[in-house]
């Protein structure tokens, strides 16, 4: 049998159900798998050992039949757990302690999870690469010279080295998707409004979705099941029917129509990939499936407009670290200078530029030009989608542009660091569910991600036929050796 911290979800639960581990053993093995490996990953800002045991004593008397019954998970820094230390890993809030529950980790509390731990990330979820971190720089378990992706860096490399058994992470501009395609995991981003905000620490209010990381496609619907649904806490929540997405993977994908957008299929588009993604698309004709190729002509706007978009949201979301009501606080006799100096200390480099960017879009003299225009070009991305879904069911392209690559190749350069999420940021424009899921290797053995992307509230098919490409496939049963 494999080691048990390389179980994904539904496994680990079938042998805890059937009494053939227990709790705690599941729980030892993936602890001391931290001890082992975390040294070289760097993906944790907080390990809960002790909080974990005591969870365990907790679950002695709770529903041993639930889907989450004593599985340990890793949560993002920026999602708040009550009386758990939160720090979006910056150093502005770097002590703070949340005295409230997100109601994701509420409603996996009621399903049983055990919290392993809280997962490094770009500080305030503004990066691709997890070197934005105002703390330390995670690795790729394929390859420790190399970035795990961003923003989720922490949470897709801590399920790619067996540090947990899931993960769940936060998507902006494909902060879920990207990583999960670098580190060779599953990384889904439910519609927006699925899955509700409340107790995740915004960056961008109108692109931030919560969604799972995991080891496969069925652990991916598991958590889904139990993190969706309308919540009266969040008034972007939609008060749409859950269904259960276990249900509907197995069912046939035969006529199922998948759109090829070809602009995604450029210059800068790593060969590598590009054979990967076809071969990928072979797999899926074999299934039945019909593709076709399809147009997304607004596709090359999508960078500037949501650099402009999520950079505006996060200078109106970023001014209440003030120095004032939480977080750190510089010294000082002035008021002024004490606002001054705290945010001069508190954010990094990566968080100052964005929040000068989404300033200077927001003023008096360039809001008609640049926020206002940027809303006008999502619209018309949306409708890119809106059109692209009535001929076909699913759209198929590629989840990043290259494979992982080096720690500190793109860090002098930002511009090139953004378009590395040039592939998912239309989906966060548009607001609809897509998935990434391993599709093959690049030449130096690292991973490479396809993305299926469906209609809004449509997960179930998003799932469906990740699933079945899954199954037809080995890519996600290899395993990173550290």
């Amino acid at each position: 049998m494999e080691e048990l911290y390389q179980l994904g979800i539904k496994e680990a639960s079938e042998l805890l159900s059937s009494g053939e581990i227990s709790p705690e053993e599941l729980l030892e093995a993936v602890l001391k798998r931290i001890d082992e490996v975390e040294d070289k990953v760097k993906a944790f800002v907080t390990v809960t050992k002790d909080e974990a045991y005591k969870r365990l004593e907790e679950l002695k008397s709770a529903d041993s039949t639930t889907p989450l019954y004593a599985i340990p998970l890793a949560i993002k820094d920026n999602i708040c757990i009550k009386g758990v230390r939160t720090t979006c890993s910056s150093k502005i809030l770097e002590n703070f302690i949340p005295p409230y529950e997100s109601t994701v980790t509420e409603r996996l509390n009621n399903k049983g999870y055990v919290l392993v731990g809280k997962t490094n990330l770009d500080e305030f979820a503004m990066g691709s690469s997890t070197e934005n971190s105002g703390f330390f720089t995670t690795r790729n378990p394929w390859n420790t010279d190399c970035v795990p992706g961003g923003s989720s860096g922490g949470s897709a490399a801590a399920v790619a080295a067996g540090e947990c058994i899931g993960a769940i992470g936060s998507d902006t501009g494909g902060s879920i998707r990207q990583p999960a395609a670098f580190c060779g995991v599953v990384g889904m981003k439910p519609t927006y409004g699925r899955v509700s905000r409340y107790g995740l620490v915004a960056f961008a209010s109108s692109l931030d979705q919560i969604g799972p990381i995991t080891k496969s496609v069925y652990d991916a619907a598991v958590l889904l099941n139990v993190i969706s649904g309308h919540d009266h806490r969040d008034s972007t929540s939609a008060p749409v029917e859950v269904p259960d997405y276990t249900e509907t993977l197995k069912e046939n994908i035969k006529g199922l129509r998948l759109g090829v957008p070809k602009e995604y299929f450029i210059e800068g588009l790593d060969r590598e990939v590009e054979d990967s993604v076809k071969e990928a698309l072979k797999v899926l004709q074999e299934l039945g499936c019909v593709v076709k190729e399809i147009s997304l002509p607004h596709t090359g706007y999508a960078v500037a407009t949501y650099y402009i978009l999520a950079t505006s949201e996060a200078s109106s979301n970023l001014a209440r670290y003030d120095g004032v009501k939480y977080g750190f606080r510089a010294e000082s006799k002035e008021l002024l200078q004490m606002y001054q100096e705290t945010r001069a200390q508190g954010f990094g480099a990566e968080v100052k530029r964005r929040i000068m960017l989404g300033t200077y879009a927001l003023s008096a003299g360039y809001y008609d030009a640049y926020y206002r225009k940027a809303q006008q070009v999502r619209t018309l991305i949306k409708n890119d989608f809106d059109e692209a879904f009535k001929e076909v069911d699913i759209i198929v392209t590629p989840t990043t542009p290259t494979p992982a690559f080096r720690i500190g190749e793109k860090v002098s350069d930002p511009l090139q660091m953004y378009l590395n999420d040039i592939f998912t940021i239309s989906v966060n424009l548009a607001g609809g569910p897509a998935i990434s899921v391993p599709c093959g290797f690049s030449s130096e053995g690292l991973p490479i991600g396809v993305q299926f992307i469906g209609r809004h509230f449509d997960e179930e098919t998003v799932l469906k036929v990740a699933y079945n490409y899954e199954r037809a496939t080995e890519w996600h049963k290899r395993r990173a050796e550290l």
